[in-house]
């Protein structure tokens, strides 16, 4: 019989903070991290304007700190930088500098650290990668937001260390499963936790709609976390093309049979019916111009950087005018969450 990889699934009840030791301890974190080595936090800052349920939230990366700092050593928080993202003032609104200044932690933008050439065993898509020396010298925990994606159907655990390579990683999002595969073959976090009060359904990974899930998921492997992550959802895990793929790697189990379930007695049993990703309309046109004979001239000439402002000035629109600020009111309503949520809001002006 394989042996059974632990997935925690527990209801935030009052706490989250507290929620998230009880679910690491379900699954056993003192196994998986080692004990006074340096600890690299990597979290999910994806958008520098963004709506609940699109980045990791402050209080889950505090639970994280809070049940780890006596065991580990030397903490760090780490992000890269995306070409429409600032990550800097992403990381000021969301109120991670407030949490590195209470527990004295440190804060790297990964782009700028010297970067060390890796080689990918067994590689499709890449045969060596240039990966922060930071990945090199910490073990890695790695705390990613449930969320639905338009190209990958769900971004989890297994697509959070997309943002540990070039900001320029766009370039491979045709053949961005293989790419996951290679990446977590080499940066391998030895333990996940995953941020589920509010989820994003919908058009994720930014212009989708909030949804209170109210959970936290922990495991040591990946694979089975995204795989519990996209039963949750009510999404067949054997439609979400790079969990085989990385199970095929030998990074963890996309099997639901392999799956030990602790916490929620019902967990294995929920169906959240979230609603899928579609692209919108800068994924659309991203993915029409790449597979079209204008990709070159488009990607790899000054005209990008036209697209990228085009790109922005949408998402603009899309927050201000559409749904981003109806989004953002809804949760600031919410009886739970929406006080933690007001506090970082009232940031954003920088």
């Amino acid at each position: 019989m394989n042996k059974q990889s632990t997935v925690a699934v527990v209801s935030v009840k009052d706490s989250v903070q507290e929620t998230v030791r009880v679910a690491m301890e379900l699954a056993d974190w003192q196994k998986y991290v080692e004990k006074g080595k340096p600890t690299a936090l990597k979290v999910n800052l994806g958008w520098d304007l963004f709506i609940p349920g699109s980045i990791t939230s402050p209080w889950v990366v505090e639970g994280v700190i809070q049940t780890i700092r006596d065991w580990t050593g030397p903490l760090c928080i780490v992000e890269s930088d995306q070409v429409l993202e600032n990550i800097e003032k992403a990381f000021r609104k969301a109120r991670l500098r407030e949490l590195c200044d209470r527990y004295g932690i440190q804060w790297i933008n990964m782009t700028h650290v010297k970067q060390v050439s890796v080689p990918v065993p067994n590689g499709k898509i890449f045969q060596t990668l240039e990966l922060p020396e930071t990945l090199l010298q910490n073990q890695v925990i790695t705390i990613p937001v449930m969320k639905t994606h338009a190209k990958t159907k769900i971004t989890g655990a297994i697509k959070n260390q997309w943002g540990c390579i070039s900001k320029m990683r766009h370039n491979y999002h045709l053949v961005l499963d293989d790419a996951l595969a290679d990446i977590n073959s080499v940066v391998r976090p030895v333990f996940a936790v995953m941020d589920a009060t509010i989820a994003l359904e919908g058009n994720g990974p930014k212009s989708g709609n909030p949804k209170v899930v109210n959970r936290i998921l922990a495991s040591h492997d990946i694979v089975a976390i995204d795989t519990a992550q996209a039963k949750l959802m009510g999404i067949d895990p054997a439609t979400v093309v790079h969990l085989g793929t990385c199970a095929s790697r030998c990074l963890g189990t996309n099997s639901l049979d392999q799956i030990e379930w602790k916490g929620d007695p019902d967990a294995k049993e929920l169906n959240l019916h979230f609603k899928t990703a579609k692209h919108n309309l800068v994924s659309r046109v991203e993915e029409i111009l790449r597979r079209s004979s204008l990709r070159k001239i488009v990607f790899h000439t000054p005209l990008f950087s036209l697209m990228l402002w085009g790109a922005k000035i949408w998402y603009l629109i899309w927050f201000y005018f559409v749904n981003g600020t109806k989004l953002w009111k809804r949760t600031l309503d919410l009886p739970m969450y929406g006080k933690e949520w007001k506090h970082v809001k009232g940031d954003s002006a920088n």
